[in-house]
């Protein structure tokens, strides 16, 4: 990877990814500190004390409205990024970060509490722009061979944003009564990175030469990014690409629904990408806690397990970069969802039978930390890189919309019926995401086309054959050959 192109992936990843785990595991450590300054403000206001119902109501509506935040910055991700460009989009996205930051940071000092659901909403909407942003910009500036490690770097600053979140929550740094507003506007900082580094990085050169048509902006931001050498074959694939789209407007998310040609590219995302939710890593955390209190570690130490944890998952990111574009993303994600499934059966066993046996717990652990190694190496890290690789520049930007409002939907839901599921089933809830993982293993090693080292136009024709079954067709290959040859000779 040349120098400038890593230095794009920390310029994107300082506001996109790390944005998103940042914000996802801040929110805990305060959560006491919250309740109490709700219930101390209305006191203040009104003269009598809130019930218990109601501040728990207040803040599960700070964590919730988060997501519906992430889902309108999601929704506007696809209109903005062809409207302004990927890198413009993703400064756009800083905008409404720092706003909610100082909103939350302010919100002690004016005695108000709905500024932190303000806040909440304005950051959740900052993220759920910059995280679609984020992986799409990095997917279009890769070149084919780095395609898949350079968007494995959106997985990991997520962990790296995780691992920090936790780490500020520790009562040694900002996790006390005093601090807890800093605590909640943390992520001003990384917004700030971003603005004064990215404005130093061209635009994405599939953008500029698709969208744009600006072939010299494109082959200027391709020797900026790649250095210099000669890169004409990659070039000739994005011509390749623009003449097989025909100069189409970009598409939006009901013609994902509508089109044939992208039928099976849409199944694939829906059920890999999309669904990701549904592998049950949020569950896993749940329980975790209570697993590793069973097997001896006191409870004040829990945060500091949380820490382990984190660094598991960045290791377990930067080993999948690595791993990508040898094992290819097919092998990685059957493989990775059936060790899931595997483990979550065996996790369903243990937890059931937790006070049974003294070793039990051990095992409990064991199996947690090896659930969090294949979920890093698999589909934390490969998703990144699907909705660049199966889908043409027209498709692409409604593919992340729908990518990025299934997760953010998702996401809302888990968190308001994840207590009532727990509550009924136990650690039976575990039966539910095995079955997701166990399909999706079935699904990746009998239909997923491989899509490492092809060309866009060669992973379409992958799944033409299964779009076009039994049809007669003009492929997109045979449609643009002579082009191809024609831009080869430039």
């Amino acid at each position: 990877m040349s120098y400038n192109l890593f230095l794009l992936a920390f310029a994107l990843g300082i506001g996109g990814g790390f944005q998103y785990g940042l914000q996802v595991s801040v929110v805990n450590s305060p959560a006491e500190y919250i309740k109490s300054f709700i219930h101390e403000t209305w006191v203040r206001r009104y003269g009598f004390s809130a019930t218990e119902e109601l501040i728990t109501l207040m803040w599960s509506f700070i964590v919730s409205v988060y997501s519906i935040g992430g889902l309108l910055g999601a929704l506007s991700a696809g209109y903005l990024s062809v409207r302004f460009g990927r890198k413009k989009t993703m400064l756009l996205a800083n905008i409404p970060a720092v706003l909610g930051a100082a909103l939350m940071g302010l919100s002690r000092l004016c005695g108000s509490f709905e500024m932190i659901i303000a806040g909440r909403l304005f950051s959740g909407m900052g993220v759920g722009l910059g995280l679609n942003i984020h992986i799409m910009f990095a997917g279009e500036c890769a070149p084919r061979n780095l395609r898949g490690l350079l968007a494995i770097t959106a997985s990991t600053a997520i962990a790296l944003g995780k691992f920090t979140g936790f780490a500020l929550g520790l009562r040694e740094v900002l996790g006390v009564d005093a601090l807890w507003p800093v605590l909640m506007a943390a992520h001003a900082v990384p917004a700030l990175v971003q603005l004064l580094t990215l404005p130093f990085f061209p635009d994405s050169p599939r953008y500029l030469l698709i969208d744009k048509k600006d072939k010299e902006g494109c082959i200027k931001a391709v020797k900026q990014l790649w250095g210099d050498g000669d890169h004409m074959a990659e070039i000739d694939d994005m011509l390749a690409e623009q003449e097989a789209i025909h100069g189409e407007r970009a598409k939006s998310v009901c013609d994902l629904f509508r089109d044939q040609a992208v039928r099976w590219q849409l199944i694939t995302l829906f059920l890999i990408v999309s669904c990701m939710q549904f592998i049950g890593i949020n569950v896993v955390y749940f329980y975790a806690y209570n697993v590793f209190i069973k097997a001896g570690i006191p409870h004040a130490q829990t945060h500091y397990v949380s820490l382990g944890i984190g660094i598991t998952e960045i290791l377990t990111t930067i080993v999948s970069g690595s791993l990508i574009e040898r094992a290819g993303r097919k092998t990685l994600l059957w493989k990775s969802h059936t060790i899931m499934a595997l483990v979550l059966g065996l996790l369903t066993v243990t937890l059931s039978l937790q006070d049974a046996f003294s070793w039990v717990p051990y095992c409990s652990v064991a199996l947690i930390f090896i659930f969090i190694m294949s979920f890093g190496i698999g589909p934390a890290g490969v998703s990144c890189s699907l909705p660049t690789e199966i889908f043409l520049q027209s498709y692409r930007p409604a593919a992340y919309v729908l990518n990025g409002a299934s997760n953010w939907i998702q996401l809302f839901i888990l968190g308001l019926l994840f207590p009532f599921i727990v509550e009924s089933l136990g650690s039976f809830c575990f039966i539910i995401f095995l079955i997701y993982c166990l399909s999706v293993a079935i699904f990746v090693f009998l239909v997923m086309p491989e899509t490492k080292g092809k060309t866009m136009l060669q992973v379409t024709e992958e799944f033409n054959r299964l779009n076009y079954r039994g049809k007669k067709r003009q492929t997109a290959l045979q449609q643009n050959n002579c082009s191809v040859m024609t831009v080869t000779r430039l």
